[in-house]
C-alpha cells in the first residue's frame, strides 16, 4: 500500500534495476552534493562535462549523517529537471524519523525520480562510532528498503561490501545481511570502492552461492593521489592491497607518475571486471571528471556503449 504518495510517479524513469540486467554494461558516475560556492561550481562543471559520455545513470551521495539532505535532494532534483542524465539519489536512514523519510521520498517522486539507493548509513561525526537509531526512526537498511517499496513504484539499490561492512562480525553474516536487503525488495546494489577485482568477485560468487541473484556494480575509484591510498581503510572498510601499495610506493615522488599508474590500474582492473561479467562499472568520481573520462575512454577500446 502507498503511504500517501502516488503508486505511478509522474513522467516516470527507467528503472536502474532493469537496465543493470540489459544485455550490455552500464556504466555510471557517481557525485557528491557540494559544501561551498566553489564546490558547487566544480559539481556543476563535471556533471557537465560527464554528460556528453551519455552515462547509464548517475547517483548523487548523502552527507555523513544527513549533513545535505536537502542538498542531495535538491541536485537530484536539478538533474531530473535540467539534464539528459537519469538521476539516482542516496537515502540513508541517519537522525531521520519515518515521517522524513516519506517526506524525502515522496520530494523525490514528485519530480519524477525512480531510482534510490538506500543505505543505513554512519553515524555524524564519527563513522566508526557507535549508531544509535532515530527514535521514530528504522534500524536497519532492509526496513528502509521496504519503506521505500511500499511508498511507490521505485527501483531500490542498496550497498554491497567486497571485503565486508566494518561493523559486521564477519564475512558469512555480512552475505546474509546482503542477501537480507536484496529480498527486502532491493533489485541492484553498489559496492563500496575497492582496489582488487578478486575482492568483488569473491562477493559475488559467495551471494550467488547462497542463492541470490540480484546485479551487483562494482564501484570503482582511481588512485590519483598517494593520500588515497593512506585513506583507503577509511573509505573502502578494506586494509589497501599490498601488492598493489608496492608499486604506489615505487613512484610515490612523482605525482603525475602516481595519477598515470593509477588510471592505468583503474582501467585494467574495469576491463577484467567487465570480461568476468559483472552488469556494468560504477565510478565514483569525487565531483571531478577528468580521469574518469580517461578511463571510460580507455575501455571503448574493448566495450562498445
Amino acid at each position: 500500500m502507498a503511504l500517501g504518495l502516488p503508486s505511478v510517479l509522474p513522467n516516470p524513469q527507467p528503472a536502474i534495476g532493469d537496465l543493470v540486467r540489459g544485455p550490455r554494461p552500464s556504466f555510471s558516475f557517481e557525485f557528491g552534493p557540494a559544501k561551498t560556492a566553489e564546490g558547487e561550481r566544480l559539481l556543476w562543471q563535471a556533471i557537465r562535462e560527464l554528460e556528453s559520455l551519455q552515462p547509464s545513470f548517475v547517483s548523487i551521495t548523502y552527507g555523513a549523517g544527513g549533513s545535505t539532505r536537502d542538498t542531495t535532494v535538491a541536485v537530484t532534483e536539478r538533474i531530473a529537471t535540467d539534464t539528459t542524465l537519469l538521476p539516482m539519489a542516496h537515502l540513508t536512514a541517519v537522525n531521520h524519523s519515518v515521517a522524513e523519510l516519506r517526506h524525502i521520498v515522496g520530494r523525490l517522486a514528485g519530480v519524477g525520480v525512480r531510482n534510490l539507493l538506500v543505505v543505513r548509513g554512519d553515524p555524524p561525526g564519527d563513522p566508526t562510532g557507535e549508531w544509535v537509531q532515530h527514535p521514530e526512526g528504522v534500524l536497519y537498511a532492509e526496513e528502509l528498503v521496504r519503506l521505500v517499496r511500499e511508498s511507490g513504484d521505485f527501483s531500490v539499490g542498496v550497498a554491497a561490501f567486497p571485503y565486508k561492512h566494518p561493523r559486521s562480525p564477519d564475512i558469512a553474516t555480512d552475505t546474509e545481511y546482503f542477501i537480507r536487503k536484496c529480498r527486502a525488495g532491493a533489485d541492484f546494489a553498489i559496492t563500496q570502492m575497492f582496489f582488487d577485482a578478486d575482492d568483488y568477485l569473491r562477493l559475488r560468487d559467495r551471494v550467488a552461492a547462497a542463492g541470490c541473484d540480484t546485479p551487483i556494480l562494482p564501484g570503482v575509484m582511481p588512485v590519483t593521489k598517494i593520500t588515497t591510498i593512506e585513506r583507503s581503510e577509511q573509505l573502502s572498510g578494506a586494509p589497501f592491497p599490498p601488492a598493489l601499495a608496492a608499486r604506489f610506493a615505487r613512484v610515490a615522488d612523482d605525482p603525475e607518475a602516481v595519477r598515470e599508474l593509477g588510471i592505468q590500474q583503474t582501467s585494467e582492473m574495469c576491463q577484467r571486471l567487465l570480461a568476468e561479467g559483472a552488469p556494468g562499472i560504477h565510478f565514483i568520481t569525487f565531483n571531478r571528471s577528468t580521469a574518469t573520462r580517461e578511463i571510460w575512454q580507455n575501455l571503448q577500446v574493448g566495450v562498445e556503449v
